[in-house]
């Protein structure tokens, strides 16, 4: 069992590996691009629109910051693992040659997931230290890492099964438009769901970044955990991974 695990986990980083030697070629150019939208948002809101408002007892900057993470992270880790997919699939055509190596499918598939998930780490956690420098009182903890970690994770998996479903690069981005983009608006970032009405809030409660908003929110706030929300998102990580995999052994039947 061990020696199984332990294969499956060297079958992931090779998948990986070539995704870090990228990244560290250009760091500073990703931290750039991937950066610069997220202080924007919090200059525009969090000192703009914001400046005189209070949300949920807080000022709209400490609001603001937890979901402009959860919104870095999901940008950058969907981006990370569904277009570069993509790119393989149809304009490089080095995906089938994955398929094809001595690697098993959930291998592979975690391979793929990371690389969002290593993007999505990088740029959520230059955000929070450029927060931290404005707000030093936000809070660090675990439950914080272990919220960005499921919110990188599960859209990274997104991002996998929207390109393994996706037959052309159009695709991917109709995907985006129709799910991603608006997801980053109405899924608690920039607003409190008690401000909705009753029917829009339930609604909204059905996206993941609503869940990884909360979740990431309470745990820079120095809130206790909210435990549904974090069950929440375990279920779609299940969700998303889950039907990954049979998008993946569909593609390679």
């Amino acid at each position: 069992m061990r020696h199984n695990l332990l294969l499956e986990a060297e079958g992931a980083w090779a998948i990986l590996w070539a995704d870090l030697v990228a990244l560290r070629r250009n760091l500073s150019h990703y931290l750039i691009a991937t950066v610069v939208g997220p202080i924007l948002y919090m200059a525009a809101f969090g000192f703009g629109l914001g400046g005189g408002i209070k949300m949920d007892g807080m000022s709209y900057l400490e609001f603001v910051i937890p979901g402009i993470i959860a919104m870095t992270a999901m940008n950058s880790s969907f981006n990370g693992s569904g277009t570069r997919l993509v790119v393989d699939q149809i304009h490089w055509r080095s995906f089938d040659e994955s398929l094809m190596a001595p690697i098993s499918q959930p291998s592979l598939l975690l391979g793929k997931a990371l690389i969002g998930v290593l993007r999505g780490g990088v740029s959520s956690i230059a955000f929070l230290i450029m927060a931290l420098l404005i707000r030093p009182q936000l809070h660090i903890s675990a439950s914080l890492l272990v919220s960005l970690a499921l919110t990188c994770l599960i859209f990274s998996f997104l991002g996998v099964l929207s390109a393994l479903l996706a037959r052309s690069y159009d695709d991917m981005i109709m995907f985006t438009s129709i799910i991603i983009t608006p997801m980053a608006f109405l899924g608690g970032t920039f607003f409190s769901l008690n401000y909705v009405p009753e029917a829009l809030k339930y609604a909204l409660y059905l996206l993941p970044l609503t869940h990884a908003s909360i979740c990431l929110r309470a745990s820079i706030l120095g809130q206790s955990v909210p435990y549904l929300s974090m069950l929440a998102l375990i279920v779609f990580l299940a969700l998303f991974s889950g039907g990954a995999l049979l998008a993946l052994k569909r593609k390679d039947a």
